[in-house]
């Protein structure tokens, strides 16, 4: 037999064994052929570091405030001059004056302080709107004007009251506190300033109805606005000395306070002489009494 037909042969025996059937079947097993799969590649786990921990910068502190600066010393008012206090200028050369404008003026030539001329222009344009006619009686007055009025009402030749003080006040200290209750003496006089006005009319009476009382009233409500003060108010606890009330006398306190300060040791009493019943000034104390007892309002 070749071996062709010995490898038949044995094929068909083969396939005959298979299909017999019971427990003596002998089933031939063909041999496994196992397949090895490679075991799954684990991943490998990479540990991935940390971030950096974030440094935390603290914040800056905010900057010092700038310190607020010092407020500036108020400046000393400037030195004034023994001649603007005692009235001995001639206003209409000199700098530091001003005619007081025709609209205002109830009389040609008259001057005040520049700066007090000014703000009495700005409160009588302010007082013409709510219908208020401000006017000029006096203004400056030199210290000869001041003893031209106040020798002649010492000597009699102006009646004081009706009657000549010579006859009715002979006695020279209380003739001159006679004189003082409504006229300074030369040299004591805040018109040697140029800062003070007299306004509309020298009497109180005319101030207390009417139109002169709307004209108070406007000072009285509006003045301090334009820096301006009834220096001469009515007397009492708060000014027992110096001049009676006036209404009509009207200071602009910003120049006349600086000048205020200075009178005591700039003029003095060595300066106020020259006039009739002088030597009763220092008796009197006409400085801190009158000079200096005003209206406590108009102090600053």
């Amino acid at each position: 037999m070749t071996l062709h037909g010995l490898l038949a042969s044995t094929a068909l025996l083969m396939l005959a064994a298979c299909s017999r059937s019971g427990d003596d079947a002998v089933i031939v097993k063909q041999p496994e052929i196992v397949v090895e799969t490679p075991a799954p590649q684990v991943a490998q786990t990479v540990e991935t570091p940390p971030p950096p921990e974030a440094v935390v910068q603290d914040e800056p502190a905010p900057p010092a405030p700038t310190p607020a600066p010092a407020p500036a010393p108020t400046p000393a008012a400037e030195p004034v001059t023994l001649k603007y206090l005692m009235g001995d200028v001639k206003p209409g050369s000199d700098p530091l004056f001003k005619a007081v404008p025709g609209k205002l003026a109830t009389r040609a030539g008259m001057y005040g302080h520049k700066d007090a001329v000014a703000a009495l222009e700005k409160m009588a344009d302010a007082a013409a709107t709510d219908g208020v006619d401000l006017k000029v009686v006096s203004a400056f007055r030199s210290f000869n004007d001041q003893k031209t009025i106040w020798n002649n009402k010492w000597t009699g030749a102006t009646l004081v009251e009706g009657g000549k003080l010579p006859n009715t006040v002979p006695d020279p200290k209380k003739r001159a506190l006679k004189i003082l209750e409504f006229s300074s003496m030369p040299g004591t006089s805040r018109h040697h300033w140029g800062t003070d006005f007299d306004l509309n009319d020298l009497t109180n009476t005319y101030f207390a109805s009417g139109k002169g009382k709307k004209i108070h009233d406007w000072l009285t409500a509006h003045g301090a606005d334009y820096g301006f003060c009834q220096v001469y108010s009515p007397k009492g606890a708060d000014r027992p000395n110096g001049y009676n009330e006036e209404r009509w006398h009207w200071s602009y306190i910003p120049v006349a306070s600086a000048y205020l300060a200075q009178y005591p040791t700039v003029m003095g009493y060595d300066h106020l002489k020259g006039f009739e019943g002088a030597a009763a000034a220092k008796d009197i104390d006409v400085i801190t009494n009158y000079v200096q007892g005003i209206n406590p309002a108009c102090k600053r």
